[in-house]
């Protein structure tokens, strides 16, 4: 099957999949900002974030079980309803305890529909289209994302329209998936292997992908807040959010391209660095608008590509048939970490101002490399040549998705395994 024919039968999801990411976009940073106006704290806005993420958790264990009763259209078309109804809910119940309520409904419906998305593509393609079509599922996910911060310009976000908006794409996400006809398919979830068997086998990467998840988290919670109080307008936050994806997108290819040609850690802890020169670099731009968005933009350039290397870097210690289990354990892990990300972050934040954010980030990514530092001296590096390529995938994919990126890269490293072989 070509890459051609394996998006003709699935250009419904990856429409449904854009729309759903407009809107998620534009309401993850929409909330922020309306909680800054409504006066919320930072340590306040931290906690309705991370009640997200944790439905995140409770709807990935939940998704499956719906999934197998009913079926992805029905769950879908059901998850979507409830997420369009509770977005509007927000400004008509403006008070801490029931945004923190709604997030963790939001989370349990975007769990949910993420996995009836990937289950299908993954369902729908042949090994040899599954890697491009992972990809252009991670661009049109990180694409739509940041195009819906740009979202944030057509109303006030002190108004009902912006919510108007997002219940609005959600809702219209629903009629992809409903009119395309399609064998919807069985679906089949990974059962997690032990932490504790994980980690022995990559203590780096384990690590790393939990301290980036928290950081991704914090950003996403956060940076709205943080541009807010240090004077940025509408537009800039905008801008600067938007950055962040635009910034990730753009750098996954060429620190994917290192990771396959020298030592992975190495890779890992100089990306890593990054990300805390980054962090300080905003810390540095004060409230110079360029400067704040250059600087946001190279922290996403180099966080959100790290969790591939995590993944990857993990992958490569693991036996073929512990991928997929394995991809379920290293989500729940780093649903935990996106679970304290904003909360710890905006605590710090309430002490430090809002500086504390990007303090927190380059602690997050100072960590990274302190701990890749030391474990470079307890396990000798793995030969460039029989390292799989990174694949593209994000913190906030399911274990669905994970294990497709870690049996991708495994096959890569079969296949130049056999080559040097051959040779």
């Amino acid at each position: 099957m070509s890459l051609a024919v394996a998006l003709a039968s699935t250009w419904a999801l990856f429409l449904s999949l854009g729309l759903l990411m407009l809107g998620h976009g534009l309401q993850g940073t929409l909330l922020g900002l309306r909680a800054g106006i409504e006066g919320f704290s930072p340590a306040t806005v931290g906690v309705v974030m991370t009640g997200y993420f944790g439905g995140y958790l409770i709807g990935s264990q939940l998704a499956p079980v719906l999934i197998r009763r009913v079926g992805h259209i029905r769950v879908f078309a059901a998850l979507a309803a409830i997420g369009a109804c509770v977005i509007l809910l927000h400004p008509l119940a403006v008070d801490a305890a029931a945004w923190t309520a709604l997030r963790v409904v939001t989370g349990i419906c975007f769990a949910g529909l993420y996995l009836v998305v990937e289950s299908w593509l993954n369902d729908a393609v042949t090994n040899e289209t599954r890697g491009r079509l992972l990809s252009v599922y991670m661009v049109v996910m990180t694409g739509g994302l940041g195009a819906g911060q740009l979202l944030l310009n057509v109303a006030d976000p002190a108004g009902l329209e912006l919510f108007v908006v997002v219940a609005l794409l959600i809702t219209l996400s629903l009629v992809p998936v409903a009119l395309v006809v399609v064998r919807a398919p069985t679906f089949a979830s990974p059962s997690p292997v032990s932490w504790r068997r994980l980690y022995r086998s990559s203590p780096l990467g384990v690590v790393g992908a939990v301290m980036t998840g928290t950081a991704h988290s914090a950003i996403f919670g956060l940076a709205p807040t943080y541009g807010q109080q240090i004077g940025l307008d509408i537009e800039q936050v905008s801008l600067m959010m938007a950055g962040n994806f635009a910034g990730g997108m753009l750098l996954q290819w060429p620190i994917g391209w290192l990771s396959d040609r020298f030592d992975r850690r190495t890779v890992l802890t100089g990306t890593a660095a990054l990300g805390a020169v980054a962090a300080l670099g905003v810390l540095a731009a004060g409230s110079h608008p360029l400067a704040v968005v250059g600087a946001v933009s190279l922290l996403g350039g180099a966080s959100l590509p790290l969790y591939s290397l995590c993944i990857a870097h993990t992958n490569d210690h693991l036996r073929r048939e512990e991928i997929v289990a394995a991809g379920g354990t290293i989500v729940l892990l780093v649903g935990l970490g996106m679970s304290l990300g904003p909360s710890l972050a905006g605590s710090v934040m309430s002490l430090a101002g809002p500086a504390g954010l990007f303090w927190w980030q380059a602690l997050a990514h100072g960590g990274i490399v302190a701990f890749a530092l030391y474990r470079m001296t307890r396990r000798p590096a793995l030969a460039a040549a029989v390292q799989g390529s990174p694949t593209a995938v994000s913190p906030r994919t399911t274990a669905l998705a994970t294990a497709i990126a870690m049996r991708m890269v495994r096959d890569h490293r079969d296949r130049d395994i056999a080559r040097l072989g051959r040779r």
